[in-house]
């Protein structure tokens, strides 16, 4: 406009050559000579010498199209869910990307992408701007393309409908509080989308695979097998391979493996809005609980858990939706023997110049049914099993599972010196049946068909 205006007034001087100089510089903003400077110059270029010589040329500092366009697509296909300033630091370590915040920032908010730590302020500022362009906007895929960027804009996390069928999904989560005066334990709940209702709840110490097969166990023992879990992407669920070249690859664990033997989909996500029924349902229980817990003067984790049961029936009859009026599609209860099997651990170790194995410290010898002695040679790796109620078994080549006897320090008794005892006759010990869930040419299909085999650390 500044340039139309110079071009206009000194059109008009040329023009009437009795114009009045003075009057324009004081139009301009400029002296005397300078007005002569610039009439000079129209008369020699014409209109063009009022143009700025740097007029469509980019400045030296401006950041590459394909940077721009590779720094919005690394946010959201890699670095999503990043506050601006870290993911600046992460361009810089891992991509070779060196800007500043305030130019990430404006790169991705021209995206009308905004940081998970946007002020409310800034949110509500953009959200103006788009619902003024959506009214000028001349199509309706302009003003589709608009509102979908209002809906990112508004961090909206649209209302879905529950499930229809009670079993159909559990959501599964565990929450750290001070449920007991100076004590912070993890309660691990489990609660039907459908209805609402708790399914099973356990404190334990810290957020564990024994919090959530205790959660599973008494989900198959109450109510049968689930259709989906739906659980939050920690370590017990999924894992994900250090150094893997694709973040998209997971390695599922044992509590995935013990799904698949139960025919339980298992689904996970890093986002909390995701399974927002269980993580509204943490809130509530943090309210109420600790005052539950302090009346009915619990003050032992064990405690905690025995008061689970009547309160969970309290807080269902208040807050759940009526279980009869909602169809099941849990299936039948498994017996308590699949249940001790399936939910179990699984551990490799390899057989010692002792025909014994090492675990936890102590060491195990192999038990046939008859209780004697089963001797393998040294090196023979062996499958070592530990069941839900704690039982130890062990699998050797697919063929053989045998019980596991733990070997004393020292005998506790001396054979010369002290009384002779009749020893009792050895009592005959369960083996599982070949059909164990947990063989290792099983569990070596499962693990083959991941898109990363499993290491020692998460099998053990």
């Amino acid at each position: 406009m500044d340039e139309l205006k110079k071009y206009e007034v000194i059109k008009a001087l040329v023009d009437h050559p009795h114009g009045n100089k003075d009057r324009a510089a004081l139009t301009l903003g400029c002296t005397k000579r300078h007005i002569n400077r610039l009439i000079a110059g129209y008369r020699k270029e014409g209109k063009a010498f009022f143009l700025h010589g740097n007029k469509g040329r980019k400045p030296a500092t401006t950041i590459p199209e394909e940077t721009r366009n590779l720094v919005v697509d690394l946010y959201r296909t890699r670095y999503y869910e990043a506050n601006f300033q870290h993911f600046t630091e992460l361009l810089k370590e891992r991509e070779g990307i060196s800007l500043s915040v305030s130019s990430v920032s404006s790169i991705l908010e021209a995206q009308y992408i905004l940081s998970p730590k946007v002020t409310k302020a800034k949110r509500k500022r953009i959200k103006k701007e788009l619902l003024a362009k959506k009214e000028l906007s001349s199509s309706k895929k302009e003003a589709d393309a608009i509102q979908a960027n209002l809906v990112a804009v508004e961090d909206a996390h649209s209302r879905r409908p529950r499930c229809a069928y009670f079993g159909e999904l559990q959501q599964m989560d565990a929450t750290p509080y001070e449920w007991v005066a100076g004590q912070i334990w993890h309660l691990h709940l489990s609660i039907d989308d459908a209805t609402g209702a708790i399914t099973e709840a356990w404190f334990d110490t810290q957020e564990t695979l024994n919090g959530y097969y205790h959660v599973l166990c008494q989900i198959l023992s109450d109510y049968g097998i689930p259709y989906k879990l739906f659980t939050d992407r920690r370590t017990v669920f999924t894992y994900k391979k250090k150094n893997s070249p694709s973040l998209d690859e997971d390695t599922y664990t044992q509590f995935a493996y013990a799904c698949k033997q139960l025919g339980v989909l298992l689904e996970s996500s890093s986002v909390p809005q995701a399974k927002g029924r269980v993580e509204r349902l943490n809130q509530t229980l943090q309210s109420r609980l600790p005052v539950e817990l302090r009346l009915a003067g619990i003050t032992t984790i064990e405690d905690a858990n025995e008061f689970l049961h009547s309160y969970i029936k309290k807080f269902n009859a208040k807050f759940s939706l009526p279980i009869h009026s909602t169809k099941s599609v849990f299936e039948e209860q498994p017996s308590e023997e699949k249940i001790n099997l399936i939910l179990a651990v699984l551990n490799k170790r390899t057989v010692d110049c002792g025909h014994c194995i090492q675990f936890r410290h102590d060491h195990y010898r192999m038990m046939d049914s008859r209780g004697s002695q089963v001797h393998y040679r040294k090196g023979t790796k062996v499958m070592v099993i530990r069941a839900f109620d704690g039982s130890l078994y062990c699998c050797v080549n697919d063929r053989n599972i045998y019980a596991l006897e733990k070997v004393a320090q020292r005998y506790d008794a001396s054979k010369d010196l002290d009384a002779v005892q009749q020893e009792p006759k050895p009592k005959k010990r369960y083996i599982p049946p070949m059909n164990h869930p947990w063989r290792r040419s099983a569990f070596r299909k499962f693990v083959q068909k991941q898109p990363h085999h499993m290491d020692d650390t998460v099998v053990a």
